[in-house]
């Protein structure tokens, strides 16, 4: 799909997306409420829960309990020369795994080891939500895969112990396992993609005194009982910079994540929720003024360039209905599908106005 990024080229990037700490990087780093980004409510006052210790966790047994139904993940993406490691839950025997979406993000393709059997397998990217950071995978031909045993956000406290579990570093080796405590239950970040610099807002997380690492992602977060109650996401900032400062995780909260996993198997789509092979005008877009979104490239050899759309032109409406911004457009494409055909309304450089007929390709999760 048409995503409005610019990628940057060379190597492999373990594809973390790391929450900087405000101390130090001032454009980002923010945690809690964000002006203008109504996440929260100002007006509302959380009373701490009081309850039972819990007994002390077992890291070993919990950890042992969990591997098995856990996968390490491996992509490829062509047009950067880019690829990414993180890891995945097995949610069903026949090979439906949870994982992070900015893993699977601009891949090419995609290949899953899992953990418990060693098998390989190829990927298919069933569906994701890149607003919750959540995607779907199906391994192709699996079969007798162990699956996860889940629990639920809802019964976490804070202070609760839980073991955030995955393929640290993104060797591909046995999942790397540690320890940590539950400091909050909904935090709101801003979240840096080290892969392409992109950045975005991620709300309701589950915050974790533990120190997480790139290759964790879309890894388990599990309770005492071994049950995954999150999926990792992000950490806080640069450890060997801010050695004063605790590490933290950051998980998705298995309640939404599993409410995404729901929406993808219902097979219908929702301007955050694409399901099937991503679709793609071919164009990187912006904002144009005072409405509509501008085609700052129109990728040589895409769908966009071979119907003839040239940079500095403005997509002002896709099959009638108005296009005001490129997020509009973004979310206009993410319900279609590859050789969906659409009609879109142009205004040309020197502002004449046109329809113009360009069947969607195929393009990589975005």
């Amino acid at each position: 799909m048409d995503d409005g990024r610019r990628g940057s080229g060379g190597g492999r990037a373990l594809a973390l997306i790391v929450v900087a700490l405000l101390s130090l990087a001032g454009f980002l780093g923010y945690r809690g409420e964000l002006p203008g980004w109504p996440f929260t409510d100002p007006g509302s006052v959380v009373a701490p829960m009081e309850h039972e210790a819990a007994p002390p966790m077992d890291p070993v047994a919990v950890a042992a309990a969990v591997k098995p139904a856990l996968v390490n993940i491996s992509t490829a993406a062509q047009m950067f020369g880019q690829g990414a490691a993180g890891s995945g839950i097995v949610l069903t025997a026949d090979g439906q795994v949870l994982t992070s979406h900015h893993v699977v993000k601009g891949a090419e393709s995609v290949t899953v080891t899992s953990v418990g059997t060693g098998e390989v397998y190829s990927a298919n990217v069933l569906g994701y939500d890149s607003s919750a950071d959540i995607a779907l995978l199906e391994l192709a031909d699996a079969a007798g895969l162990t699956i996860a045993q889940l629990g639920s956000a809802a019964d976490l406290r804070l202070d609760d112990e839980v073991l955030a579990i995955g393929n640290a570093g993104g060797t591909g080796g046995p999942p790397t396992a540690i320890t940590g405590k539950i400091t909050d239950l909904d935090s709101t970040i801003v979240a840096l993609n080290s892969a392409d610099l992109s950045r975005k807002a991620l709300s309701g997380m589950l915050e974790i005194a533990a120190a997480v690492s790139s290759g964790q992602s879309g890894g388990a977060l599990a309770d005492r009982r071994g049950a995954i109650v999150g999926v990792i996401t992000a950490a806080s900032g640069d450890r060997d910079r801010a050695v004063d400062r605790q590490p933290n995780g950051y998980a998705v909260p298995i309640d939404a994540a599993m409410r995404v996993v729901r929406q993808i198997r219902s097979g219908t789509p929702t301007e955050t929720v694409h399901i099937g092979p991503t679709a793609t005008l071919g164009v990187l877009i912006s904002d144009a003024k005072p409405s509509g979104a501008r085609i700052d490239v129109a990728i040589y050899g895409s769908p966009a360039a071979a119907a003839g759309l040239a940079d500095g032109e403005v997509i002002t409406s896709i099959d009638g209905k108005a296009v005001t911004t490129a997020r509009a457009l973004r979310a206009a494409i993410n319900v279609r599908k590859p050789d969906d055909t659409v009609r879109l309304g142009v205004i040309g450089v020197g502002g004449v106005e046109r329809t113009v007929t360009v069947v969607l390709g195929k393009g990589a999760p975005n």
